[in-house]
């Protein structure tokens, strides 16, 4: 292989690829990134980071520019829409645990504009505007071909890694199973100006809302408030972002006779899916493309920017000398966490806030008062909430 050709090439242009482009760089690992969108995409996705990923970060010296524009939240809730608050969780108990004992309300994309301006001052090669359509490999190496505005490319490289979201090109073209399930409902989100917390007083920036017919999930970004609740799988989608049936939905959780301004809408279906291996051969999948799954709880990209440092490890000490098999041991890891800990979580968060029968609610409500009153039961559930836990034991896993 060419001195040129001996580069990682990654595949998506999200917090995942760009985190994974600039600490491979860091490492001294020649790296490329192939796009399909034109520029970065600028929407209201994930905004949660938790305390592991920002320690993580912390290499990047970008979590106080994170914190500027983004919010400090030292604390998030489970409630019952009626009642109010179940369990107050502080992430100050995590303190000998993490630099971070906090989660950071913050756009991806804000993130992701401060990683391409690193990327590019210091010289990665990026390319906007290359579709990857097929990926090919022998012993020699990896080609990739990417599909442009004047015609196919094909870029050569030693590894590539696809951080290109959950309809990845790069699983779909190498025939990857991806294992489970469809949640039989949509999840609507809209994002107001309104200030919630003027007249539910006592909510955190991260809330939980648990209620029989409709739950919902009320997060604080800056000068916004995101409220996501759950559609019949069989809606019209379009009468479900008109106006009338989204100020509808956000006149259940606070009343009031001026509409509600609605700067963002969106529907989209929830899975929960993981790749059946996250290594085949020369080709590593992270982030979506590797494991998708449902908003509650802020696992996915948190575990995808997990995905990438991991990686870029396995990679600098592969590029030292080491057996490649190490990028076994990143499936291992990586694969285990996914299913073991962010799946489940996630899932039983749902579980939780939609559950109907009043009895399993009850009682569930009440687990988790008692686990909130107590400090070390409390940071051990933080600790798994968190995912500082399943960071700690991918590091167990050879």
């Amino acid at each position: 292989m060419s001195n040129e050709n001996d580069r990682v090439i990654i595949v998506g242009a999200g917090p995942v690829g760009l985190t994974a482009a600039l600490a491979l760089h860091r490492r001294g690992i020649p790296t490329i990134l192939l796009a399909a969108e034109p520029e970065l995409v600028m929407e209201l996705r994930g905004s949660t980071f938790h305390p592991p990923t920002l320690d993580l970060l912390d290499e990047f010296d970008l979590v106080p520019r994170m914190i500027e524009v983004g919010l400090k939240a030292p604390t998030w809730q489970f409630r019952d829409r009626e009642t109010g608050p179940v369990a107050t969780f502080d992430l100050a108990l995590l303190a000998g645990d993490t630099n971070h004992p906090y989660r950071v309300q913050c756009e991806q994309w804000k993130l992701m504009r401060f990683l391409e301006e690193k990327l590019r001052n210091e010289g990665v090669e990026l390319r906007f505007g290359h579709e990857v359509t097929a990926v090919r490999q022998d012993e020699g190496g990896v080609m990739v071909t990417a599909a442009t505005s004047s015609g196919p490319v094909e870029v050569k490289g030693r590894y590539v890694m696809a951080a290109d979201g959950a309809r990845s090109a790069v699983r779909r073209s190498l025939g990857v199973e991806f294992e489970g399930f469809t949640y039989a409902e949509l999840f609507l989100i809209a994002s107001t100006d309104f200030p919630f917390e003027n007249t539910l007083t006592d909510i955190a920036y991260v809330n939980y809302i648990a209620d029989p017919l409709e739950w919902l999930v009320l997060l604080r970004v800056p000068g916004l408030w995101r409220v996501l609740v759950p559609a019949p799988e069989n809606s019209d989608r379009e009468k479900l972002l008109a106006d009338d049936n989204l100020q509808a939905m956000l006149n259940r959780v606070v009343p009031r006779s001026e509409p509600y301004n609605i700067a963002h809408r969106s529907i989209y279906h929830v899975h929960q899916r993981v790749a059946k291996s996250f290594r085949h051969g020369r080709v590593l999948l992270a982030g979506d493309a590797a494991h998708v799954n449902n908003p509650l709880g802020g696992m996915g990209m948190n575990g995808g920017i997990q995905d990438a440092f991991n990686l870029a490890d396995k990679l600098k000490a592969i590029w030292a000398g080491a057996d490649d098999r190490l990028l076994d041991r990143y499936d291992r890891q990586r694969r285990t966490v996914a299913v073991e800990a962010v799946q489940q979580q996630t899932h039983r968060n749902q579980q939780i806030i939609s559950e109907r029968d009043p009895e399993t609610r009850k009682k569930s409500l009440d687990a988790m008062r008692k686990v909130a009153a107590d400090k070390t039961s409390a940071r051990e559930y933080m600790l798994r909430s968190s995912m500082i836990a399943s960071m700690r034991r991918a590091a167990e896993i050879e």
